[in-house]
């Protein structure tokens, strides 16, 4: 739990992250539920306390429910009271509807709650980990300033008075440009003996995995964030020659590709470091404001699966983003080329969809502020060293605020194939937008067939009809892609088209959210709906318009079906995810 020591007040909380434990949950109107509103009117007006800390229990058995709220300890109290209000009136309902366990964290403060007791009390988990996203350069120094600081910090706040705030805080300098902040934190009714332990636990861990960052609840596990001096908006701003000299003045030779609103190449900084350059074109659709809007976004954004932004360019007529360098192109190199599909093999290709999906479920659910992408597609998705997917361009990315659902334009823009029909025919777009492109692209991945390989002959409606046909008749593992035939895992590959279906259903309404699709994904134990009939678009002959249809097919499988997660030749998984 980190970020800079200076501290200014804000009505809404940095939000990092969230455990929903949906081992045990409650019905609607129950006794339990009753008793967790109570339980957070309790906390929100215990918020003004100068600790910074309360815990409170409501309820008799077997519907107690117990909690606590934690503030940072270098927070005022009316930040503290910000924080936790905005968690317990607005934000944990939202987030964890109808699960009997929930921790809540922001960079400001932390709520939990439980149908069992924690009180005073060592819990190691659940944990959260965050992963450090600056380079550490030299590895050997950062250890041992780590070692020494974070012994120091965890001596200072295990030695604080019973009833005391639990905290400590140091500033060292890591290199002439960079810091190392240190903050370690344990919930106030702990031990000496208890807060010690924890943050001992903690300390061992950093040495094995310095990059690594984790929170519990009784103590602020690892505190740890290296950040470069001048990190504001204009800092990332590069002049226009330093831009020509990396690429050799835009060189044919250095050329990547080319996209809808321009050129990208591949450029090196003096420093020796690789980037990718995106040129927009004079002519482009995109002008300043989109612009402005993709890299204010993108400065934002930290994580593995994002690509991320190095800088910009706006000088003259000019406008150019720098991105750090992704050196195996965008997905669609490798997925339909003949000569390099057989690089992806079933492996590679869960770990890109299960890549794409987590990185979807931080725009939607855990960035500030939450991000619609609106034109995720094959060549899109870019690729590391290790064939890791990273999302790329944001210029028609939206923010959408905490309770906002949707949202509409009269300008379509996109990718006709990968559109929901919402979006296609009325302007209205929302987080199932990008949950049903990512849906046709994971049907893409598994095939092997590109949605444009499809026309009006080809039994109608292109990939989508193609494999929802498939899945009618029973003969879902046709649609495969013959080059996986020797690694492909049969029970992965029905999930993921079952969960491609699910997300290109007709009513938006019956796509899963992005975190259902990775319980799906991940969970053997999870169930899965039995999709319901797919929304197709058919081209006018007139190439202008669109029409709508939906098959209309009776089902032979109820949605309240369920089978185990091993899947033969007469079942297919149905999983029922929160």
């Amino acid at each position: 739990m980190l970020l800079s020591l200076s501290i200014t007040a804000q009505a809404q909380p940095q939000y990092n992250r969230r455990i929903c434990s949906n081992t045990t949950t409650f019905p609607k109107n129950s006794a339990y539920q009753a008793n967790l509103n109570t339980l957070l009117f309790f906390l929100s007006s215990n918020a003004t306390r100068s600790i910074g800390f309360h815990i409170t229990s409501a309820g008799q058995n077997p519907n107690t429910v117990y909690g606590l709220f934690l503030c940072r300890g270098d927070y005022s109290p009316d930040v503290c009271k910000d924080c936790v209000s905005f968690a317990t009136q607005l934000d944990l309902v939202r987030r964890c509807p109808v699960e009997k366990e929930a921790l809540i964290w922001y960079d400001q403060c932390l709520v939990r709650y439980s149908n069992r007791s924690f009180f005073s009390t060592v819990d190691l988990k659940p944990t959260v980990c965050m992963w450090n996203v600056n380079n550490i350069t030299d590895v050997g120094l950062f250890k041992n300033l780590l070692n020494t600081t974070m012994r120091d910090v965890a001596a200072e706040a295990a030695s604080a008075s019973s009833g005391t705030k639990k905290f400590a805080v140091k500033v060292v300098d890591f290199t002439g440009t960079q810091k190392l902040y240190n903050l370690v934190q344990c919930i106030p009714d702990l031990s000496k003996s208890d807060c010690n332990t924890c943050l001992q636990i903690a300390i061992q861990d950093c040495r094995i995995v310095v990059k690594e960052g984790e929170e519990e609840e009784s103590c602020f596990r690892v505190a740890v964030f290296v950040m470069k001096r001048g990190n504001e908006i204009s800092s990332l701003q590069f002049d226009l020659s330093t831009i020509e000299t990396a690429t050799k003045n835009f060189s044919d030779d250095n050329k990547l590709g080319q996209g809808r609103f321009g050129q990208v190449y591949k450029g090196t900084l003096p420093n020796g470091q690789e980037i990718a350059v995106k040129r927009l074109s004079r002519s482009s659709r995109q002008g300043a404001g989109e612009f402005k809007n993709e890299v204010l976004l993108l400065a934002k954004l930290q994580h593995r699966n994002l690509v991320k932004l190095i800088g910009f360019c706006l000088e003259g007529e000019e406008k150019i983003i720098v991105y750090e360098f992704v050196p195996n192109k965008s997905l669609d190199y490798f997925l339909f080329d003949p000569e390099k599909q057989g690089q992806l093999d079933w492996r590679r290709r869960w770990k890109i969809i299960e890549g794409i999906a987590r990185g979807f479920l931080y725009l939607h659910e855990d960035s500030q502020p939450r991000i619609i992408h609106r034109d995720l597609k094959v060549n899109n998705i870019l690729l590391d060293q290790d064939m890791n997917p990273k999302i790329a361009n944001f210029g028609m990315a939206r923010i959408f605020g905490v309770d906002q659902s949707q949202g509409n334009t009269s300008v379509i823009a996109g990718t006709y194939g990968y559109m929901p029909p919402e979006y296609a025919l009325h302007g209205l777009f929302s987080v199932k937008s990008d949950i049903y492109s990512f849906g046709v692209l994971v049907l893409e991945i598994i095939s092997g067939k590109k949605i444009s390989s499809f026309n009006q002959t080809d039994s109608g409606d292109g990939l989508v009809s193609y494999v929802w046909t498939h899945w009618k008749n029973g003969t879902p593992m046709d649609v495969l892609d013959p080059i996986l035939i020797d690694s492909y895992s049969r029970n992965e590959v029905l999930r993921c088209i079952q969960i491609g279906l699910l997300c290109v259903q007709r009513d938006p309404a019956d796509r899963p959210t992005m975190a259902a699709v990775i319980l799906m994904l991940d969970s053997c134990s999870a169930t899965i709906p039995v999709p319901q009939p797919p929304a197709f678009f058919l081209h006018s002959t007139s190439g202008q318009s669109f029409t709508l249809k939906a098959l209309d097919l009776e089902s032979d499988q109820s949605a309240s079906k369920s089978a185990p997660c091993s899947v033969n030749e007469a079942s297919i998984t149905e999983l029922h995810p929160r």
